[in-house]
């Protein structure tokens, strides 16, 4: 077989897998967490429908260009993170670029520091230098946040310095709530700006004991997500002071973001801030339920070496890393899947180095069902499934 056969043939191989995934995760009875964006469009529309009147009169105008039920998203946001406005954004890339672009104005610089890990670095495709005009400083590449001292001491200037709350790629990990004042405080120091990259911010009041207008408060600028925790059909927000925010109104405009109508998603946000933002305490008390049950049923079903990172979550999402090549974990994740309807680690295993492999682990609603021992019997179950994918044995 030619090498363009076989690569065509692994290509297949990973596809089939990925369908199996999403098969799996649909029909499994059990999974910790059961998103929204997995269901079918008839499922997603009805349960819309169904809370909708809930939030908002539906017997209002739809929407044009951002008036009628997305500026009420707006003004809601807004009063949730203590804010003098909030404007809507169709995605979360768009709006920190905006809110950025906006600051190196005001500043006279196109500086903006940030983690190596933060998502406009591994995700956006160049997108602050690109489209934008900015330039990006790494501060660290340590799986955590900047510290005060890294602040103070780095070497270049800068006019804004952007904090990922949580920081996703390295554990969805956060600061202690003095070390991100003093984070804050160190860049005041140099004149900066301080913007979160708060897309998973609703997630992170339980860590810092702090309700979200506290947390908010302490930067000049805050963008969060309407999916990433509260299960909306997409969309985001930028919030901050009004003069900053209507010129990001203009700058959504030249980007393309005034879109004609955006009640649905619109809605859909109203919604997760009615129901899934009074939840999300709880499902971080639970997932560090679960994040305990892990490290034992893997301690207990013998594997050599397995890690739960953080230990102890700082927010409903962490990770899971096992010595193992990531479609071996992938094909016994599924299979246990699809022949217990048990479906421990739904999300896809990526690979984290040599024979090392890493998946996220989210906990929602569907997660609190389970006890500490229903953990511990899955992970036992899939450990025997994986040694026995690999030729161990029960013994290895």
């Amino acid at each position: 077989m030619s090498d363009t056969a076989e690569q065509g043939e692994e290509l297949s191989a990973r596809e089939r897998l990925r369908e199996r995934r999403r098969t799996a995760l649909r029909e499994a009875r059990r999974t910790l967490s059961r998103g929204g964006f997995s269901g079918t469009i008839r499922e997603r529309l009805a349960a819309l429908a169904e809370a909708a009147p809930e939030v908002y009169d539906l017997d209002e105008p739809t929407d044009m260009y951002g008036d009628g039920v997305v500026a009420a998203l707006e003004e809601r946001v807004a009063g949730l993170l203590g804010t003098e406005a909030a404007a809507f954004f169709p995605t979360g890339t768009m709006a920190q670029q905006v809110a950025l672009r906006c600051w190196a104005g005001r500043t006279g610089s196109p500086t903006v520091a940030l983690h190596a890990l933060a998502h406009p670095e591994l995700w956006e495709r160049g997108a602050f230098s690109q489209v934008s005009g900015l330039r990006t400083l790494r501060v660290t590449g340590e799986p955590r946040l900047p510290t005060a001292a890294e602040i103070r001491d780095f070497d270049e200037p800068f006019g804004a310095l952007m904090l990922e709350l949580p920081l996703r790629d390295a554990g969805f990990v956060l600061p202690t709530w003095e070390e991100l004042t003093e984070v804050v405080e160190a860049a005041r120091e140099r004149d900066a700006v301080v913007h979160f990259d708060g897309a998973r911010l609703w997630e992170t009041t339980l860590h810092f004991g702090r309700p979200l207008n506290e947390i908010a408060a302490l930067a000049d600028s805050v963008y969060v997500s309407f999916y990433k925790s509260l299960d909306g059909f997409g969309g985001a927000a930028l919030a901050g002071p009004r003069t900053l925010v209507d010129e990001a109104k203009t700058w959504r405009h030249r980007y393309g973001g005034m879109v004609f109508q955006q009640f649905p998603t619109a809605l859909s946000a109203l919604i997760g801030l009615e129901r899934e933002l009074p939840r999300l305490p709880e499902y971080v008390r639970h997932a560090r339920v679960v994040a305990a049950a892990l490290r034992e049923g893997f301690a207990e079903a013998g594997l050599a070496w397995a890690r739960v990172h953080p230990e102890e979550p700082h927010t409903h999402e962490f990770q899971v890393w096992l010595p193992y090549d990531a479609e071996v974990l992938m094909e016994t994740a599924v299979r246990q899947a699809e022949e217990t309807g048990t479906f421990l680690f739904a999300v896809p295993w990526d690979r984290g180095g040599p024979g090392l492999a890493v998946t996220e682990v989210p906990v929602r609603a569907a997660g609190l069902e389970w006890t500490a021992e229903d953990v511990k019997a899955a992970v036992a179950d899939f450990v025997v499934r994986l040694k026995d994918a690999t030729g161990q044995g029960l013994s290895g």
